[in-house]
């Protein structure tokens, strides 16, 4: 019996080790067939250096459209919400109730001060016939309208809080966050939703010093988008700013009517004037551009790494952008392969 035990026992503790050593040796396997990126390794990448490029009498100025409104909607009430209207992406009007918190508590609340205040105002009733006798004192009259004063008061508060566990839109938009759910807990001044009103958009462009003296309030401006082609949609200046940043640009807002919805916000937008002559300047091709507009970035090699850089931008033409500062021309501009590109990545160019 005793050598039966032990022969069972030897014969599981090999089977266990062939099946260890089969798992490594899969494991193995499995490993040498796994691709393991060598992060210091170079990235193949194609860069140029910046070139005097001329920009022709039509030139435009590119920016980036942001709605005409975007607002975070808070409540004025606290306590569990119980009715939840909307969802992220519903179209939603001004004054629409988007949801409602519990007042149950309020209007028994309201109830009471309904109940004190006309008990306050039967207390002034009697008193003011007694009055007609001699037979209360003034000081008392005095009291009850007084707390029928309080009285009145407190009611309008709590018509006031009770109409605030309606949260409301306060204009027409897309409900674009959603913070909360059914059920939700809240406090006073808890963020609920985000609304966004792209029936217009603002296209905001950095204008050069030497050009923004072509820019009036008011002035129609044609704006084009890059996938509408050579489409171009109706601007109108409404704001210039009265003060340049620290390389002379000057901020100006152009307003586009998109009640159609034919335009996003976040879209790349350039406004097109005329000039009575070209420029030549300094430039990259836009292809080159990473990130917005308000804080265009190439990235620069210098001693085989990727240098993330900011730059000021000036005039466009769809194709170049004009260098401003920040970019000098003996900089190595990655123009093919930045999306494999990380700040001070290796890199190696073609």
């Amino acid at each position: 019996m005793n050598k039966r035990l032990i022969t069972i026992t030897i014969a599981a503790v090999v089977l266990v080790a062939i099946t260890v050593l089969k798992l490594v040796s899969n494991k193995e396997a499995v490993d040498k067939k796994i691709y393991i990126h060598d992060m210091k390794a170079a990235i193949l990448v194609e860069a140029i250096s910046p070139s005097m490029h001329e920009f022709a009498s039509a030139f435009s100025f590119l920016g980036t459209f942001e709605p005409i409104r975007q607002n975070t909607i808070g409540s004025d009430a606290q306590g569990k919400l119980i009715k939840l209207t909307i969802e992220e992406g519903d179209k939603v009007s001004q004054g629409q109730i988007l949801a409602k918190v519990d007042d149950e508590m309020l209007q028994l609340q309201l109830d009471n001060a309904e109940i004190s205040l006309e008990s306050q105002k039967n207390d002034d009733a009697r008193n003011s016939n007694l009055a007609k006798e001699n037979a209360v004192a003034g000081v008392q009259i005095e009291k009850t309208k007084l707390g029928i004063r309080t009285a009145e008061n407190q009611k309008k508060q709590l018509q006031k809080q009770l109409r605030s566990t309606n949260i409301t839109a306060p204009f027409s938009g897309v409900i674009t966050k959603k913070m909360v759910d059914l059920g939700s807990v809240i406090g006073a001044g808890s963020p609920l939703f985000e609304i966004t009103d792209i029936s217009s958009l603002k296209l905001t462009v950095s204008v050069p010093e030497r050009d923004i003296l072509k820019f009036k309030l008011s002035q129609p401006v044609a704006i084009k988008v890059d996938i509408y082609g050579d489409r171009s949609f109706d601007g109108k200046v409404t704001n210039i700013s009265v003060q340049a940043d620290k390389s002379h640009n000057f901020k100006v807002q152009i307003t586009i009517n998109n009640s159609n919805r034919e335009l996003m916000a976040g879209m790349y937008g350039s406004a097109s004037l005329t000039n009575s002559e070209s420029i030549t300047a300094l430039s990259i091709p836009r292809k080159a551009l990473i990130g917005s507009t308000k804080n265009p970035q190439v990235y620069i090699v210098r001693n085989g790494k990727s240098i993330l850089t900011s730059f000021n931008a000036g005039t466009s033409d769809g194709e170049y952008i004009e260098v401003i500062s920040g970019i000098s021309k003996s900089d190595r501009i990655v123009v093919k392969g930045q999306v494999n590109l990380q700040n001070n990545s290796n890199v190696k160019t073609k």
